[in-house]
């Protein structure tokens, strides 16, 4: 299933539905149970009841809203953590001349950095080195704390396109040298277009995934360039945290990022970044 959060002209506030198929229309899921919630959020933490709800309404054949009658949001909005994850492709650690880590590298952006998979990136006027990442985003789905490996996927509710927009000059430079202020100004988090279920993903470490600035591919490569696979981050992030339904977990960017470009390139006004990933779909987010 691929699941959304949207808003249209006649409906009152965000609403739950279900894309129909990858760039299709949207199934209205509130109008088909009213007693559904209506944010990504609480569906989540319902777990297996809403989700019944959702694949019976899959099946029932029910009428779609055109996309262009609808705004499609963030799949997942306001979560309790977005937990990030650093040079986690063997690609792009040769890339900049760097081993490949022993263990994750992990960092977080805020929770407000979220946009929608079509909104505006917004260029801070504190920083001239904005630049792409397209990443592979995991949505937890079931609450758990020291999970095993081999557990993980039992709290994995789906998966989603993330673009982790970074100043590099806030990243690399300022603020000692601490990664959260380059990566979480307002806009840095594109996610969507949908939380595409995991039951739905052939194999999520094996997905091409590309991003391409004004059309011009700026990064190729493929999921199955990670260093550490969604199971084994699970398993190291929930030795520190408690994972809880909703929380989005970014893992890591293939290589071809401006800031190593031999000049570097950094994101300007107008510019239009697409990031896609093989199944999960294309977001589309302009820089402004």
């Amino acid at each position: 299933m691929r699941l959304v959060q949207f808003q249209a002209p006649h409906l009152m506030g965000p609403h739950l539905g279900l894309e129909s198929g990858n760039g299709g229309g949207v199934i209205n899921l509130n109008a088909f149970d009213p007693t559904l919630p209506k944010t990504m959020m609480e569906f989540l933490e319902q777990g297996e009841a809403t989700l019944s709800v959702a694949r019976r309404a899959l099946a029932a054949q029910l009428p779609v809203l055109p996309r262009s009658e609808v705004t499609f949001l963030a799949p997942v909005t306001r979560p309790d953590k977005v937990v990030c994850v650093g040079m986690n492709y063997v690609d792009h650690c040769k890339e900049q001349n760097v081993p490949v880590p022993k263990e994750p590298i992990i960092f977080s952006k805020f929770a407000s950095s979220i946009v929608g998979p079509y909104d505006e990136v917004i260029l801070p006027p504190e920083s001239q080195e904005v630049d792409w990442e397209v990443e592979l985003a995991v949505v937890i789905g079931k609450k758990g704390k020291r999970i095993k490996a081999t557990d993980a996927m039992a709290h994995v509710a789906g998966f989603t396109v993330a673009h982790d927009v970074s100043a590099r000059d806030w990243q690399m430079r300022r603020n000692g040298k601490q990664w959260l202020l380059g990566k979480t100004f307002d806009t840095f988090c594109p996610l969507g277009p949908a939380l595409v279920t995991k039951d739905s993903v052939a194999d999520p470490h094996n997905l091409k995934i590309c991003c391409r600035v004004n059309g011009e591919v700026v990064q190729s490569s493929n999921t199955n360039q990670m260093v550490f696979k969604t199971e084994e981050l699970i398993a190291w992030v929930s030795q520190f945290v408690t994972l809880y339904p909703g929380d989005v977990i970014l893992t890591g960017t293939p290589p071809g990022v401006g800031v190593f470009r031999k000049p570097p390139v950094f994101l300007k006004k107008g510019d239009e970044v697409q990031c896609e990933i093989e199944e999960l779909g294309i977001i589309i987010n302009k820089v402004v």
